[in-house]
Parts: structure tokens; sequence; C-alpha cells
């Protein structure tokens, strides 16, 4: 059975959770995610900047990754705060996207390659590297792996 990720069932998902998602032109990323004074969040996304569905749905993966984790950093964080942040999002949203069940099924099923995993869990190369090191290493150093 292919697993099918879709950008409407992650809209669906901030939905009802309350997250509100705000389609806008952003100057530098392509989206972010804010916790207001209420507890509340919101997410902005640059539709304009995705240029493939599988890159909206690791963008509103990510993010909802940052909501429902709690991570979030200020603007002027050091690096590696922001980074454990960063992280954390990743990481949620590989369990989301790319589940630990799924991933065994289809190497078993001879997806066996970054592009032919990519394609069937419907995300980007980039992020089918780090969800292989976070099931194979246990990290997300991809760039010490590929």
């Amino acid at each position: 059975m292919q697993v099918v990720n879709s950008p409407l069932q992650l809209y669906q998902e901030a939905n009802d959770a309350g997250i509100d998602i705000i389609w806008m032109p952003l100057r530098i990323d392509q989206s972010l995610a804010t916790q207001f004074d209420d507890g509340s969040f919101a997410i902005g996304i640059d539709p304009w900047k995705m240029d493939t569905i599988a890159k909206e749905i690791v963008c509103l993966g990510h993010e909802l990754g940052h909501c429902n984790t709690g991570s979030f950093y200020n603007r002027w964080a050091t690096c590696d705060i922001r980074k454990k942040h960063e992280n954390r999002a990743d990481k949620w949203a590989i369990e989301r996207l790319v589940p630990l069940e799924d991933f065994d099924q289809a190497i078993a099923d001879g997806y066996d390659n970054i592009p032919d995993l990519a394609d069937y869990f419907n995300v980007t190369e980039d992020f089918m590297r780090k969800a292989v090191c976070f099931y194979i290493h246990g990290n997300l150093a991809a760039e010490l792996y590929f």
C-alpha cells in the first residue's frame, strides 16, 4: 500500500488543532511558525516559493512540528539553540510524514534508494535523507552519510 502525504491532510490537521495557516509572501523563508501570548499558533507559508507538492508537504510538516512540540526560539537566539528547535521540529515531521513502520515496510517492498522513497512518501529527497539518518543512525546529520 502506497503511503500518500498530501498538503490537504496537513492543512486539515492544522485546522483541527486550531492552528491558523496564512498564505503570505515571505522575504526570506518559505514558511514560519509562531506562538502567540495566548498560547495559540499560526503558520505563515509562502506557496509561491513552493515548486513541488513535496516541498509544500515538508514545509507544512516542519512548521506543524514547531507547533506540536513547542519548539520556538527568538531570532536573536544563538545558533545552537536555534538548531535544537529546528531538529525537534524535523523529528516530529519525520515521524508524522515517514512513520517508522511505513518506512520499514517500504524498504521491505523494495524501495531501496532515496529518490524512490521520497516519491513513495511524497516528500523531498533532502527530507528523506534526514529521515533515513534519523531511523538508521539516530541523528539528522545527513551531510555525514550522503
